[in-house]
Formats: C-alpha cells, structure tokens, sequence
C-alpha cells in the first residue's frame, strides 16, 4: 500500500493555474517565454529545499512560490488570495510584496522586515526567488545597477539564511558566481 503524499497536489495546481491566469501577459525578461517560467523555478528550489530539510510545511512553501508575484505585479489583491489559498498564503505572499509606497531604497529593507514576522517557509521562499534571479542580468543593466542587486542578494541572505541551510548554501553559490558581472 502507497503512502499518501504529505502535499495537497490539487491546491499547488490549482495556484499554478491561477498564477498562469494573472500572469498571462508577462514574459520572462529578456525573453518570449511567459513569466510563469520564474515562478515555476522559485517554486523547484523551495521543493528541493523541502525535500533536503524533511518537516516543513511545503504547500505553505510551494503555494507561496507560485504566487509570490501575483500581488505586486498583477491586479490580484492579498483578499483575492486569503479567499481561495487561505490566510496562511495571504499572508505569505502579502510579506513577499514590496510596498510601492515606500521609496524604493525602503522597499527591500520592509519587506525583508515582514518577510522575519513570518514562518521559515516564506524565508524560504524569498531567498529561492533572488536564487532564481541571479542569472546573467539583463543586457540593459548597467555595472552599477548589477553591483546593487547583488548587494541586496547579500542583504537577503543576511537576513533569511538562517531559515534553510540547503538554500544558504544555494545563495551563496549563485552570489558567488554572478560576481563575474559586477566587473
């Protein structure tokens, strides 16, 4: 007899779905492929993250990664989340959220601020985004603006690493690495 998964895999399709239904018109940048390619390789590294660190709670972490963005960057509102994944995930993906009222130099220091207020699966999902994120930049990023997004990866491994030691160790590879385009 089958031991039945620890995961609700019809709530992560039905985010998965929703995710690619707010997204529909972005793309990945610098590409044509759609966004919700981003949102499936945050949610890759918080699965292999739970998978090496056994006791998580990975549809809080997984429903988060696939909605992280939806938020901030479409007109879905954190009620529109609360109603169909539950406060939990509002939650989440509302601490995940940069505030676009605060000036930008703000936005990050706050939003790691509440990302702290909430438990390690949405640390975890945050440092599994910047991870995500740092591939080569986009060609019109100058060397400042490059040197500026690696520092804030070091602000946010500073800050989240403690929530994961398989994802630390992630950040730091790809910290690491992407300093070859601070040059």
């Amino acid at each position: 007899m089958l031991t039945p998964s620890p995961f609700d895999q019809d709530r992560w399709v039905a985010a998965w779905r929703f995710a690619a239904a707010a997204h529909a018109p972005q793309r990945f940048p610098g590409t044509d492929l759609p966004y919700l390619l981003h949102l499936g390789m945050v949610a890759m590294e918080v699965k292999a993250a739970i998978a090496a660190e056994p006791g998580r709670n990975g549809d809080l972490a997984v429903l988060c990664a696939l909605l992280h963005d939806t938020v901030e960057d479409t007109p879905v509102t954190q009620d529109d989340l609360a109603v169909r994944f539950g406060p939990a995930v509002a939650a989440g993906v509302g601490a995940l959220t940069k505030n676009a009222e605060l000036p930008k130099a703000e936005r990050m220091p706050d939003s790691l601020r509440r990302i702290r207020d909430q438990p390690h699966e949405i640390w975890m999902v945050k440092l599994a985004d910047r991870i995500t994120n740092l591939q080569t930049p986009p060609t019109g990023w100058s060397v400042d603006k490059v040197r500026r997004y690696r520092h804030e990866a070091v602000a946010i491994r500073d800050a989240l690493g403690a929530a994961s030691p398989f994802l630390l160790t992630r950040i730091e590879l790809k910290i690491t690495a992407y300093e070859e385009h601070c040059r």
